[in-house]
């Protein structure tokens, strides 16, 4: 039985997010040697005194829970970050390609760095990255119709999903409001997200480009899970053991 009293298994578990910014129950158990039940409910008394945010098998120091911001808000946000993960997505771009650009910031940041070799086709259903790419040479873009959401400056609906049946492109470049290990890639809007599903059915290979505030965090759509992921493109800010997860599952790793 374990000889430590709960204010040090608090100052414990309070050192460990501090050090890592996640805790894990299981880990917790064995380094503290006491029970499940135990860890949950010194987690559920911390959480309770704002000192953490439970999450499923652990806890971490940031909320998970992501909210609907306006875009312009967004883009203030990590805005160097955002650009250095465009730059490397662009560069990802081949000659003659045809892709699809998602919503959000990061994938505007991409947009405002592209400059083809050759023809480009564009996808997309992001009235601000569709903004960006009319105005370059040598790439043609294809405008997705449906119900525009003020907030991202981004279509979503049946219109949109039903155009996507009759293209076949390489990649799928996709920004995210949340990225968790366990539920995997998820969006603040429930119809965003089913858009983006239908993308990833259309594309050969899926790009995340997310800055490393977004892990850890969950929004109320659900995209995918990470294991149909091929690469994620994010900054320095991650964690090792976030990228090492990720590169066990067999996911490419950027850090810009």
């Amino acid at each position: 039985m374990s000889m430590i009293n709960i204010a040090e298994r608090h100052k414990f578990i309070l050192d460990k997010l501090a050090e890592k910014g996640y805790v894990n129950v299981v880990d917790l158990c064995k380094e503290l040697d006491v029970s499940g039940v135990t860890i949950r409910k010194d987690l559920k008394l911390l959480e309770d005194k704002a000192l953490l945010f439970r999450s499923h098998g652990g806890a971490t120091v940031n909320n998970p829970y992501t909210n609907d911001k306006p875009v312009n808000e967004k883009e203030k946000l990590h805005s160097e970050e955002k650009n250095n993960i465009g730059l490397a997505a662009a560069a990802l771009i081949a000659p003659n390609d045809a892709i699809i650009i998602a919503s959000g910031t990061s994938v505007l940041a991409l947009a405002k760095n592209i400059h083809p070799k050759g023809h480009l086709t564009v996808i997309t259903g992001a009235l601000n990255v569709a903004l960006e790419l009319i105005r370059i040479p040598d790439v043609e873009v294809i405008q997705l119709g449906g119900q525009l959401r003020t907030s991202s400056s981004s279509v979503t609906g049946p219109y949109a999903e039903k155009i996507l049946e009759d293209f076949s492109c390489s990649k799928l470049f996709l920004g995210v409001d949340g990225i968790d290990l366990e539920f995997g890639l998820t969006t603040s809007n429930i119809g965003e997200a089913h858009l983006n599903q239908k993308m990833i059915a259309t594309v050969q290979k899926i790009i995340v480009l997310v800055d490393s505030s977004k892990f850890g965090k969950r929004g109320f759509g659900r995209i995918c899970g990470l294991e149909d992921v091929d690469e994620v493109i994010t900054d320095t800010g991650i964690s090792p053991h976030l990228v090492k997860a990720m590169e066990d599952m067999g996911i490419k790793v950027t850090i810009v």
